[in-house]
């Protein structure tokens, strides 16, 4: 068959796919195979009667070590058949003989090759898996951190961990040629989140997956098919048995998400909004790679540390004591020259909401759990939304209590970003003055004069700011760099330069001082009352409903866009959304 570089063949050579004997398939005593082999995409053609074509370069693939279960004698039966057959895999578990009492569980299969893939599910037993009950039962952070690790370890051993990539389709060489053929699992980032590609409970482990089902045209590929599940079944062996893990890997990946947990759980006590710990890497290698900058990327790497007068440190259950920047409830401005680290530090702060792996950097940079990033998003759609605290008397009477619009200005877009984080219990807001609307977030004295304040119906976040906090407890973080207006509502003002903080609070309020400006006069923020209930039937698609990215949904006939939803960081959670 073709080898790594060959592109991959359809059979083995001389290893025969029935029986895996010193023999061309053509020649088995068990019977043919029907039809030929695909060959390498190099140099390889198609074999005859049963025989793989040989491949144009590489080695080639190592066998599967499991072979000859009834699932995969079912797939060998099956071959030539049309593609529908593989319909029949579903409706029950398949016993895998020799594997521990692992079965296989087919919960959707698609209807034609080109079709989205089929669901696939692999069950181990507990007694197989063999994970240690303190790091399955004692809490549910340790088991998330758990079934991510497996996660990581399952994709990688997907990606040619056990010899060859289970990855990669066939594809390219016509309607009758070989497709199909890779088995996917949503591989994890830099973030440790709840997912459903592992689930591990103390009855069981399982892993949930997708996979193409090979086709020759539109003919069941049965024999790669079989081969297929063999391979999985080796990926299972050295991912989904504690024996076959690196202990102490594990086990600091566990220890490392509690601490990160138990950080985020005394923010409130220790009346703080955020926390930035010294030593942390905020910058990342790139906007498209959250993996951590080096010293390599950038010789100028600086890693963060804390002003004296912000210094706080928290107690975590396996590292101890953490020391670093401690963000107060209340009001905070980060203010510094342009490129200095203001974004820098917020982003990494909205992200706070999820661990991380250990190495990423920013495992102890923690936030309010509730805490949501506000931006404005010119053309949004708008339904039913109470904007009044900062928007009413529009033109022509238009109510602004259950405001909606299929096409939102920056300011009402704004609006509606806050009124819905408030909705759902948002506790800390993060505003980058980059990606706001100028016009709600202040109005100075000349444009008052111009402009007087009857005929102006948006009533700016600089009034609502304070009372946010004092009448909702609603903590606000803002990056600011283009206007001093704020200075005497924040509580905390911090100075970025060169990536380092400083704390310039009694500066800031001194020269607000000296320039006149004063606290505006507060607008009392009354408490909301949710009023806006999701219909089901307002939410049925008209067409298919897919997530190809984690920047839109494809709803039917209707995108959905989500990039300006900045604290979704894998496609997994607009998958979730999609499914929702």
């Amino acid at each position: 068959g073709g080898g790594k570089k060959g592109g991959g063949g359809g059979g083995m050579g001389k290893d025969c796919f029935n029986c895996g004997g010193d023999h061309l398939a053509r020649e088995c005593p068990d019977g043919p195979r029907k039809g030929g082999g695909k060959g390498g995409s190099k140099g390889g053609s198609k074999g005859d009667n049963g025989s793989g074509g040989g491949g144009g370069g590489g080695s080639a693939q190592p066998r599967p070590s499991t072979t000859g279960t009834t699932l995969q004698k079912t797939l060998e039966q099956m071959e030539g058949r049309g593609y529908p057959s593989y319909k029949d895999l579903m409706g029950g578990a398949w016993d895998m003989e020799d594997c521990g009492g692992c079965q296989v569980f087919f919960d959707r299969v698609q209807g034609d090759p080109y079709a989205p893939p089929s669901w696939v599910r692999v069950r181990l037993p507990a007694s197989t898996a063999g994970f240690p009950t303190e790091y399955v039962s004692e809490s549910r952070t340790r088991n998330v951190a758990l079934c991510d690790f497996v996660t990581r370890v399952l994709a990688d051993m997907l990606r040619g961990g056990t010899g060859t990539d289970w990855t990669q389709t066939v594809s390219g060489e016509g309607w009758g040629g070989s497709k199909g053929g890779d088995i996917n699992v949503d591989a994890p980032g830099q973030y440790v989140i709840p997912r459903t590609s592992i689930v591990i409970t103390p009855e069981f482990a399982e892993a949930r997956l997708t996979l193409s089902l090979p086709a020759r045209g539109r003919s069941v590929e049965g024999y790669r098919a079989a081969q297929i599940i063999g391979g999985l079944m080796d990926v299972v062996k050295k991912s989904m048995h504690f024996s076959a893990l690196k202990k102490d890997a594990l086990r600091s990946h566990i220890l490392s998400v509690e601490d990160q947990e138990a950080a985020r759980a005394q923010l409130a006590e220790l009346g703080l909004v955020a926390f930035v710990a010294d030593g942390s890497i905020l910058p990342r290698k790139s906007g498209v790679d959250e993996r951590p900058m080096t010293t390599k990327d950038d010789p100028n790497l600086v890693t963060f540390e804390s002003p004296e007068s912000l210094r706080a440190e928290l107690e975590v259950p396996n590292r101890g004591t953490i020391s670093g920047m401690g963000i107060r409830k209340g009001i905070t401005m980060i203010v510094g020259g342009g490129f200095h680290g203001k974004s820098t530090i917020l982003q990494a702060l909205q992200v706070g909401i999820y661990n991380k792996v250990d190495g990423d950097g920013r495992e102890f940079v923690v936030c309010d759990p509730s805490a949501v990033k506000i931006r404005s998003e010119d053309g949004r759609w708008v339904a039913c939304a109470d904007i009044s605290p900062f928007i009413n008397n529009l033109p022509f009477s238009r109510d602004t209590t259950a405001f909606s619009t299929k096409d939102a200005s920056g300011s009402t877009s704004q609006a509606a970003n806050i009124i819905e984080a408030l909705e759902l219990g948002a506790k800390a807001l993060f505003i980058d003055e980059d990606t706001c609307a100028t016009n709600f977030m202040i109005r100075d004295a000349p444009m008052v004069e111009l402009v007087a304040p009857e005929k102006e119906p948006i009533t700016p976040f600089i009034k609502r700011v304070k009372p946010l906090f004092e009448d909702l407890g609603v903590s606000t973080i803002m990056v600011i760099g283009g206007s001093g207006d704020f200075f005497p509502v924040a509580d905390t003002v911090v100075c970025m330069e060169r990536y380092r903080a400083t704390d310039v609070t009694e500066r800031a309020h001194a020269i607000a001082r000296q320039h006149g400006r004063v606290v505006p006069e507060p607008v009392p923020f009354a408490a909301l009352t949710p009023r806006r209930v999701l219909l089901k039937d307002g939410l049925a698609a008209d067409y298919k409903v897919s997530a190809k990215s984690l920047r839109c949904i494809s709803y039917g006939n209707t995108e959905i866009e989500l990039t300006y939803v900045e604290q979704l960081v894998e496609i997994g959670q607009a998958k979730a959304v999609m499914d929702a």
